[in-house]
C-alpha cells in the first residue's frame, strides 16, 4: 500500500470511524467461540471481533498505519455478526467493518483486473434487473445447448480451481427467459385475505433462483396474502455494503424506499436472510441523510422474514406432509444475527409429516459462503465448510435446509465436496414447505 494511500485511509478513519462504538468494545472475549475466522486461523486474535476492533481503534489513534496486514484482517471476516448477539456491550460491529472497508476501499488503489470486476459487478450488472437476466440466460444457454457436457467430458473445468470446479457442478439449472422477463405485479390470495403484502423479489432470487421465488409467492397466497410486487425495486445493496461500495448501496437503498412507498402494506417479505438483514438496516445506512430517515425507518420497520410471517399466519398448522427424511437446518447468519429470526423456521419444519427434525449442532455458525467470500477466500471458506459438514454428516441428515441462496449454494458445495451427493439435498426452506403443502393434498 502507498504511502499516499496510507495517508489518506487514516485521515478518514479518524473523520468517519465510529469512536465511541470503537471504545464500547471492553476486550472481555466474549465474541471470541462465536467467530469462525478466530477458531479456524488457530485463535490468531487479529481475525477475531475484539482484534479488528482494536486494529480499526489503533489506526484511529495513529498508533499503527493502515497496512495491508490491516485490510487483510478486515477482508478475512465473513461479517457474519454472530459476534453481536454475544457482546454484553451492544457492540454495532458490523456497522465498525463496513465502514472500515468502505474507506480502504475507496482510497486504495486496485489491481486492474480486480477493479474491473468490481466495476462490472457491483455497477454494471447487480443493480440492472435485465443484465440480471441476460447474464442468467447466459448460464441457461451453457447448460442446455451442450456446452456444459462438452466442458466436462474435455477436462476444461479442471483449469479452474477446485473450489470453482465444484460451484459449476451445483449452479441451480437457470430457468427460460420468458420465465424472468414476465412476472407477476400483484397476486391474490388463494384463501381468505389476512394481511396485504409487498415482495421484495431481489436480483439474484428472481433470476438464478426464480422457482424458489415462485415458492415463496405462492405460500404466502395459500397464508392469505394479497401480494404487490413493485417492478421498480432492484438490488438490496448488500453485497455492496459488505464489499466497501456503500455509496452504491445507498443509492440502491433510496430507489427500493421509493419503490415500496407506492402501496399500503403490512408487512414487506424477503426469503433471503442477507438481503433482508441489510433491508432492516437501511435507516442505519442512510442514517448521514437526514432527508431519508424517516422514510428508510418506515421501510426497514415494515421488514419480515417468510417464516415470520407464514408462522404468524399459522401456515404451520396445515396439513404438511413429506416422504419419510431426517431434517435439520442451516441458519442464515444474518437471518439469525440481523433479523433475529431463529425459532419460526425450526417450528415451520418441526409441524411437517414424515419429516423427523434434528437440530444440528452450531446450526448457528457461518456455514462459509458469506456473499462472495466463498470465491475471494476459498481456503477459509472450505475450512469453515469442512466443519458445517461433520456436523450435517453427526445429525444424519437426509435434507439440510436453509434460508438464503449463498448458504444453499454453499451447502450444495459441501454435499458434492463430501461426495454425498443422491444421498442427501440441500433445499431452501420455501421450496421444502411448498412441497410438503404439496404433499399434504395428496
Amino acid at each position: 500500500m502507498k504511502q499516499a494511500e496510507k495517508i489518506r485511509i487514516q485521515q478518514e478513519f479518524k473523520d468517519r470511524m465510529d469512536y465511541d462504538e470503537l471504545l464500547n468494545c471492553m476486550r472481555c472475549g466474549f465474541c471470541l467461540p462465536s467467530c469462525p475466522t478466530y477458531i479456524e486461523s488457530g485463535y490468531d486474535e487479529t481475525h477475531s471481533p475484539r482484534g479488528r476492533i482494536a486494529l480499526m481503534k489503533a489506526v484511529v489513534d495513529g498508533d499503527i498505519e493502515p497496512d495491508e496486514e490491516v485490510k487483510r484482517s478486515l477482508d478475512m471476516c465473513l461479517g457474519c455478526r454472530a459476534c453481536e448477539p454475544v457482546c454484553p456491550s451492544g457492540v454495532n460491529y458490523g456497522h465498525l467493518l463496513e465502514q472500515a472497508r468502505d474507506i480502504i476501499y475507496q482510497n486504495k488503489k486496485l489491481p486492474f483486473h480486480i477493479k474491473a470486476v468490481r466495476t462490472l459487478m457491483f455497477k454494471e450488472v447487480f443493480p440492472y434487473q435485465n443484465r440480471m437476466i441476460g447474464l442468467t440466460g447466459l448460464l441457461g444457454f451453457y447448460q442446455r445447448s451442450g456446452a456444459q457436457s462438452l466442458a466436462r467430458k474435455t477436462n476444461v473445468m479442471k483449469l479452474f480451481p477446485e473450489h470453482l470446479q465444484l460451484m459449476e457442478r451445483i449452479l441451480p439449472e437457470a430457468p427460460a427467459r420468458k420465465n424472468m422477463k414476465n412476472r407477476p405485479a400483484h397476486l391474490e390470495p388463494a384463501a381468505p385475505k389476512r394481511k396485504k403484502v409487498a415482495f421484495f423479489s431481489g436480483c439474484l432470487m428472481d433470476t438464478m433462483f426464480l422457482p424458489t421465488n415462485d415458492a415463496t409467492t405462492k405460500l404466502l397466497q395459500l397464508a392469505g396474502c394479497e401480494i404487490v410486487i413493485p417492478k421498480s425495486q432492484t438490488c438490496c445493496g448488500a453485497l455492496h455494503a459488505h464489499s466497501g461500495e456503500k455509496q452504491d448501496a445507498k443509492e440502491l437503498a433510496k430507489k427500493n424506499i421509493e419503490a415500496f412507498e407506492e402501496d399500503e402494506i403490512d408487512y414487506i417479505i424477503t426469503n433471503a436472510g442477507g438481503c433482508g438483514a441489510l433491508l432492516t438496516e437501511y435507516n442505519h445506512l442512510l442514517d448521514d441523510e437526514p432527508q431519508w430517515n424517516d422514510r428508510a425507518l418506515r421501510f426497514s420497520e415494515k421488514i419480515k422474514d417468510l417464516s415470520s410471517i407464514l408462522v404468524e399466519l399459522a401456515f404451520h398448522k396445515q396439513d404438511l406432509k413429506l416422504e419419510d427424511q431426517v431434517v435439520t437446518y442451516q441458519d442464515s447468519c444474518h437471518l439469525k444475527n440481523v433479523q433475529k429470526t431463529f425459532m419460526q423456521p425450526r417450528m415451520l419444519l418441526e409441524s411437517i409429516e414424515g419429516a423427523v427434525y434434528t437440530e444440528m449442532k452450531d446450526a448457528g455458525r457461518c456455514c462459509g459462503s458469506a456473499g462472495i467470500y466463498n470465491i475471494v477466500e476459498p481456503e477459509m471458506s472450505m475450512k469453515i465448510l469442512d466443519y458445517k459438514m461433520e456436523q450435517a454428516r453427526a445429525a444424519k441428515a437426509t435434507t439440510i435446509v436453509t434460508a438464503n441462496p449463498g448458504c444453499l449454494l454453499q451447502m450444495k458445495l459441501g454435499i458434492e465436496k463430501e461426495g454425498l451427493a443422491g444421498k442427501v439435498r440441500a433445499v431452501h426452506i420455501a421450496d421444502l414447505l411448498l412441497e410438503a403443502w404439496e404433499g399434504g393434498k395428496k
